[in-house]
């Protein structure tokens, strides 16, 4: 029997998750989850494929960065429900730039480990961002206006979006160039809280703006009308 046919993929939904360990240090590099195809896509390859739960779609490691993991060995437990991975990793595992993504002391809340590469660069400001706010959700929210935003009522953090695009709207109204710039970014930083809030990856948004390439946009808005 292929290892494939062995894996429990139904406890958990059609994932499961896969423990990344670097093959010379052993260290703990990150905790992720394959489905099915991303773990064929892993045997195929020989590189780490994994399934985002935020993007909801297959991803490679290092696909943005480039900092990919050549796998060593692949391993599953005794109840054929979580993998390991053993592999050469290029760059760091982390999208903070850290060589793993357990880097944070869970009792006293220090960090433990340097970044070793900017990650702005390869992954683009808005997925650095969105990164961001979701690390900051714990914070204290006296010292970060992103946890005030996430840990206060949803209505406050809503209204927030709403007054952000009409200032917005008001600036094009104006044709104040510097003024559309500062409060489109306003904007979208507050819409990026919102999608934090619900998990959601603005990865998600990319891939439904290309899926509407190749529609106009009456068929595209057609294609949403209820019968």
């Amino acid at each position: 029997m292929k290892m494939i046919e062995q894996i429990d993929f139904e406890k958990q939904d059609g994932l499961i998750p896969v423990i990344t360990q670097d093959n010379t240090t052993k260290e703990v590099l990150m905790l992720a989850y394959m489905n099915k195809e991303a773990v064929e896509l892993t045997l195929k390859t020989n590189y780490a494929h994994y399934f985002s739960r935020s993007k909801q779609r297959i991803w490679k490691k290092g696909e943005s960065s480039n900092h990919t993991q050549e796998v060593v060995s692949i391993s599953l437990d005794c109840d054929n429900d979580t993998i390991l991975l053993q592999v050469n990793q290029k760059g760091v595992a982390c999208h903070t730039g850290r060589k793993s993504c357990f880097f944070t002391d869970i009792k006293s809340g220090d960090i433990n480990s340097e970044i070793e590469v900017d990650t702005t660069t390869a992954y683009g400001v808005v997925d650095t961002l969105y990164h961001t706010i979701q690390e900051k959700k714990n914070d204290d929210p006296k010292t970060s206006y992103t946890a005030k935003l996430l840990q206060g009522k949803e209505n406050s953090m809503l209204k927030k979006i709403v007054e952000e695009s009409g200032e917005f709207t008001f600036a094009v109204k104006d044709n104040d160039t510097e003024e559309i710039i500062y409060e489109g970014a306003d904007l979208l930083y507050h819409v990026l809280v919102a999608l934090a809030s619900k998990n959601i990856s603005p990865d998600r948004i990319k891939q439904e703006i290309a899926r509407r390439f190749g529609l106009s946009g009456i068929a595209e808005k057609n294609s949403r009308v209820e019968d």
